[in-house]
């Protein structure tokens, strides 16, 4: 993304060239430089002496200030303003002296030091009833907003207001990380980029987890000369949180080709995850203070909150037309009516309720069309394709032709398919077909443009942003989490319905049999039942004989390791009391599962953990395999925050579970003593493993006070587009 930040680097989806995932190992984080507008200064966390600094510091501010006392250098207790708030990382402090000018002042703890960021500040400043005044005019003007396209519009004015920059964007992540430009306010002298498209590549992805974690960015002169850090070897600075970080040479003559001076870049933060950009031009070197900059960053908290509103009622409506929809098409069914029948008359109401072009029912020989569909034999091996994708979740894609090549010939009538599979003695499968939308894509710039073969020669950004259009061809409209869930309920409602139909018909002549069927389910049960009964018991034993061993040892450290040992094997013993008590086999309801869960190692506990675990679970169906590995890894989690949280004892633990698109975010947090670990353990590595397993991430955070763990994973172990 142009602009967006200062480590936006051009890659683009090349066909040949040099590696540009190289991009996402540039050390950003760690330049060794800053911009020279400002100042900074590194300081002992302990003694508050200064080690290091950047920037003109001897004309700015004082020609002795290596090995000073920094409270006296600043000629305020910087220490006494930090000791007063332990747990924040970020504190900012009063406005400082300079020789020429005065400066804006913030102090951040980075390790084992103290580094505080010297920024020219304004000589008057607005008033704080303006500025609140100004604020809530710009909120109101959000809350009025129609939709997502019209708050973005609004919220491109607005900040060019605040701003006073010559081009501002609103600028969207999309599911496979690139992105586009939804609404742009700027100079009509300026060319625009307005819906136009910019590969995941141009932005790396060290830049946006930087955009998460520090809000707002400038670049004041793009034309700058780095201010080191002295003096010369001072160990490497971890400046992720600093204004004045210096920026990627690239990505300044990224900036210079575009004719840029001046940038700016808001991050737009939703449910802390990043939604998007607000990014900002200016055609000559502009600079924004620190107290403009804090007004972008509370604006655009209110943004965020907006586009999280606008997009759960889109959200709500796109459900309630679904399930009015759904309840259309499941009126047609009863019990004097054959699937075949059905399938006969409600086509065209099963294509209306899921937005398709054609509908297909394949069942053994019979065939079932409506709608403008494929040949009957592109449709039995679209069904040949998804029989075994459709059985245990709905089968959904947007681009069938790069799963299935030989629908490359039928791509304008089925790029899109999303099927489900009712499982019974005969199979059937229900097919909806999209046709291809060819769809005009607009780049800022050629993103298909080769680079020079030689890996030898240094990444360069382009240096033409002339709008490049071309033609996506083999894909349809993608289908939503909603439609996908939609046609997994009527798959459920149509195997209930052929079921009754059945029985209905054969009911007399399958009396006997219904017996004999009865008595095998009985021994089945039976047989599952004493298997999961040996397994508990020989679980509790290997447990007590742990418990024997722990009390027998007289080694306090081996007593340690036995009496762990025995607590994970009561956690494996739940999760298996847990899953054999529920009534689905191939995929569950995962808030249902935790609930059931927790509840269980709440009896395993002390009586004071009763009311301790506060659970915000969401509804997401997940497989049972996966299942295991959550519930195992949130036994885990519950286990170390009794064991290191608390020491042993109760106290408030929350369990979240949330749904980001088709992923899912386990979250546990304590309000204990913190992080108490290395996670060199053997439980921190089991933990790993069982997270590397679900293909997921984890993140360990500050909860101040205490530790808050986020896991986060795919829903599904291979999702197919969507």
């Amino acid at each position: 993304m142009p602009g967006s930040l200062p480590e936006a680097i051009d890659g683009g989806a090349r066909s040949h060239g040099p590696d540009v995932s190289a991009c996402d190992r540039e050390p950003i984080h760690r330049p060794g430089s800053i911009q020279p507008h400002g100042l900074v200064l590194v300081a002992d966390a302990c003694t508050f002496k200064i080690m290091a600094g950047a920037g003109d510091i001897e004309k700015l501010l004082a020609p002795h200030w290596l090995g000073a006392n920094l409270d006296e250098l600043l000629g305020q207790p910087v220490s006494a303003q930090l000791a007063a708030k332990p747990n924040a990382s970020t504190v900012v402090l009063a406005r400082i002296v300079g020789t020429e000018t005065p400066f804006d002042a913030i102090a951040h703890r980075v390790s084992n030091t103290i580094v505080v960021e010297l920024e020219p500040a304004p000589l008057a400043m607005p008033s704080p009833i303006d500025v609140l005044v100004e604020m809530e005019e710009a909120a109101a003007t959000f809350e009025q907003a129609f939709g997502l396209r019209e708050l973005c519009e609004r919220a491109a004015r607005t900040f060019r207001q605040l701003t006073g920059f010559d081009r501002v964007m609103l600028y969207r992540f999309l599911d496979d990380d690139a992105g586009v430009v939804l609404a742009e306010d700027r100079d009509p002298a300026l060319g625009s980029f307005l819906n136009q498209h910019f590969p995941a590549s141009d932005i790396p992805k060290q830049a946006r987890a930087l955009y998460v974690r520090n809000r707002v960015r400038i670049i004041p002169d793009i034309a700058y000369e780095p201010a080191l850090l002295r003096p010369a070897g001072s160990t490497p600075l971890d400046m992720s949180d600093l204004a004045l970080r210096s920026v990627s040479p690239i990505h300044l003559q990224y900036l210079a080709n575009m004719g840029v001076a001046a940038s700016a870049s808001v991050s737009i933060v939703r449910d802390g995850a990043l939604w998007g950009l607000v990014a900002c031009h200016h055609p000559t070197p502009k600079f924004l203070p620190l107290h403009v900059r804090m007004a972008c960053r509370a604006l655009a908290g209110s943004l965020a909150r907006q586009i999280r509103a606008k997009e759960d009622a889109e959200l709500y409506r796109e459900r309630i037309r679904l399930r009015t929809a759904e309840d259309a098409v499941v009126l047609r069914l009863g019990s004097d009516i054959s699937l075949a029948g059905f399938f006969a008359t409600a086509g065209d109401d099963m294509c209306r309720m899921l937005g398709a072009d054609s509908f297909a029912a394949v069942r053994g020989t019979e065939l079932f069309v409506a709608g403008r569909s494929p040949r009957h034999d592109d449709i039995r091996a679209v069904a040949a394709h998804v029989i075994d994708l459709g059985r245990a979740l709905p089968f959904s894609t947007d681009r069938l032709s790069e799963q299935l090549p030989a629908a490359t010939g039928f791509q304008d009538l089925a790029s899109g398919v999303l099927a489900v599979t009712m499982s019974t003695d005969e199979p059937t499968i229900l097919i909806w077909f999209r046709a291809e939308q060819i769809e005009v894509m607009n780049w800022a710039g050629n993103p298909h443009k080769d680079l020079g073969v030689d890996p030898h020669i240094p990444l360069t950004p382009r240096a033409s942003f002339e709008s490049w259009s071309e033609a996506v061809r083999g894909r349809s409209v993608p289908w939503t989490l909603f439609e996908i869930e939609a046609a997994g309920r009527l798959k459920r409602t149509m195997f209930d319905a052929r079921q009754n139909r059945r029985l209905f018909e054969v009911n007399r002549e399958l009396t006997a049999t219904i017996a004999d069927n009865e008595s095998l389910l009985l021994q089945k049960d039976y047989l599952i039942k004493e298997v999961h009964h040996r397994v508990q018991n020989s679980l509790q034993l290997v447990s007590a004989f742990l418990g024997l061993q722990a009390r027998a040892v007289g080694d306090d450290v081996l007593t340690a390791h036995l009496a762990e040992a025995q607590r994970r094997l009561s956690a494996v013993a739940m999760v298996h009391r847990r899953l054999h008590s529920d009534e689905h086999v191939q995929a569950v309801d995962l808030a249902r599962y935790i609930g059931d869960l927790c509840t269980e190692i709440k009896s395993t506990m002390d009586k004071s953990w009763g009311g301790q675990i506060e659970l915000e679970l969401a509804p997401i169906l997940i497989s049972t395999d996966r299942a295991v590995s959550v519930g195992l890894i949130l036994t885990e989690l519950v286990i170390n925050a009794n064991k290191y949280a608390y020491a042993g004892a109760s106290g408030p633990i929350t369990i979240a579970l949330e749904q980001h698109r088709n992923r899912f975010r386990l979250i546990v947090a304590d309000r204990g003593r913190g992080k108490a670990s290395s996670g060199t353990g053997f439980g921190s590595r089991m933990l790993t493993s069982m997270v590397a397993r679900l293909s997921g991430t984890i993140e360990e955070a500050d909860n101040d006070p205490g530790l808050r763990v986020t896991i986060g994973a795919p829903i599904a172990d291979d999702l197919p587009h969507a």
